[in-house]
């Protein structure tokens, strides 16, 4: 990734693509300079379907973003999302080569690609990150730095996540079409955990939940990393199309309705509270309870906290979440939803809302753009210093994007 130049996040979402510029000062605060948005009609539960149709609505977020920032961008991080994304633990030993026995960063290299080879995913997978989770030095575990340290023996744990190789090179390419550059692929809940997680959270044990448009991302946080993830195919468009069925409105009806009236849970409407609704087909309006509103979302909302709580406990690391979970994302913005998940996920439950500084806090403080503000906090983290071994994704990301560039180039040229 470039060492200067402004930082550029890409969210390409299933109901918007947002673009995020910034710039990082002096001190390594994070000035956000642009935001451009643009509706994401080309995307289906975070895979592209619609080559055409993304790359505009990519060209379209970065020139209103370019536009704001008054800059024009090369590059951008880019968020990964998908039912086709897949995560496992892994573990590397290596013998330390030095004869003085001390931990050179080779070693360090060496052990992550052990950890690398044990978890080699399929032809038709790519390795998109390589997490180090913790280093133990001759059977000494919570080792955060070894280099330097004296050891015969050198271990890893490590997260590895991995995604379909076709499917990231078609996002691959609508990057490309767009005129831009990837300087990296970063899981959502990766990006959005950085925006709206502190690191007591992250260290004691947090669940992270990104409900977006087509799909919910969760992200299980333990030690201080990453150490769970899938994306589920269910999000807030599946509450919109019922809210249309339910009612007999329209989608863009259904999707208003739900932004100012709904709620996660029936009894939250005020009892003789009503709403004007409109019949699909004509512009005849109906006044209806808004608890007939909370009855229709209620249970899809309780079926996606279900689908939760089922990966939790799927990862193993249920019991030691102790600082809850943080739901942020679009979907996180429907009434009553903390106290509503808190009490079906059995877990103390809020909100995040990304914590921007500058002028552009007010534009950008909202759960809806948790994973783009995400994506240029990643960014400047990852031009500090000790990049390896904070995320050892930077080798096996650099290695996977060659990969799908050839790859790329090879079918530009064939056909």
């Amino acid at each position: 990734m470039a060492k200067r130049g402004p930082l550029v996040g890409l969210d390409i979402g299933t109901t918007k693509v947002c673009v995020i510029i910034a710039e990082p000062d002096d001190d390594g605060e994070v000035h956000i300079t642009g935001v451009g948005t643009s509706p994401s009609l080309g995307v289906r539960k975070g895979v592209v379907v619609d080559l055409d149709t993304t790359t505009r609505a990519i060209e379209d977020a970065v020139d209103k973003a370019e536009r704001m920032a008054g800059t024009n961008v090369a590059g951008a991080i880019v968020a990964v999302s998908g039912e086709h994304i897949a995560s496992q633990n892994s573990r590397g030993v290596v013998a330390v080569a030095r004869p003085d026995r001390e931990i050179a960063e080779a070693d360090v290299s060496r052990v992550v690609e052990a950890a690398r080879m044990a978890a080699t995913p399929g032809s038709d997978r790519e390795i998109i990150h390589l997490l180090p989770r913790d280093f133990l030095v001759d059977g000494q575990d919570g080792v955060r730095n070894p280099v330097g340290m004296y050891g015969m023996r050198l271990e890893v744990q490590a997260h590895i996540v991995t995604g379909a190789s076709t499917l990231l090179a078609n996002l691959l390419k609508c990057v490309h079409r767009a005129g831009l550059d990837i300087d990296d692929l970063v899981l959502e809940p990766l990006a959005s955990g950085e925006a709206v997680l502190t690191q007591a959270e992250r260290d004691l044990g947090v669940v992270l939940v990104d409900i977006g448009g087509g799909t919910t991302s969760v992200g299980v946080f333990s030690g201080g990393s990453l150490c769970h993830a899938t994306v589920l195919p269910v999000g807030g468009n599946h509450v919109t199309n019922d809210v249309a069925v339910g009612m007999r409105t329209p989608i863009a009806e259904a999707e208003k309705l739900k932004v100012r009236h709904g709620c996660a849970r029936a009894a939250m409407a005020a009892e003789g509270e009503l709403i004007e609704v409109f019949h699909i087909g004509t512009r005849e309006a109906r006044i209806l309870p808004r608890r007939v509103l909370g009855e229709i979302i209620e249970p899809r909302f309780d079926e996606i906290c279900g689908m939760i709580k089922a990966q939790i406990k799927r990862s193993g690391f249920d019991a030691v979440v102790p600082s809850g979970i943080v739901v942020t994302g679009g979907g996180a913005m429907l009434y009553g939803l903390a106290e509503a998940a808190s009490e079906k996920l059995d877990a103390p439950t809020r909100v995040g809302t990304p914590d921007a500084g500058g002028t552009m806090a007010d534009t950008v403080g909202s759960p809806l753009y948790a994973t783009g503000v995400g994506l240029v906090l990643h960014a400047a983290r990852q031009r500090g210093p000790g990049r390896m071994i904070r995320d050892a994704n930077g080798n096996g990301n650099a290695h996977m994007l060659g990969k799908l560039r050839h790859w790329f180039r090879e079918l530009a040229h064939g056909g």
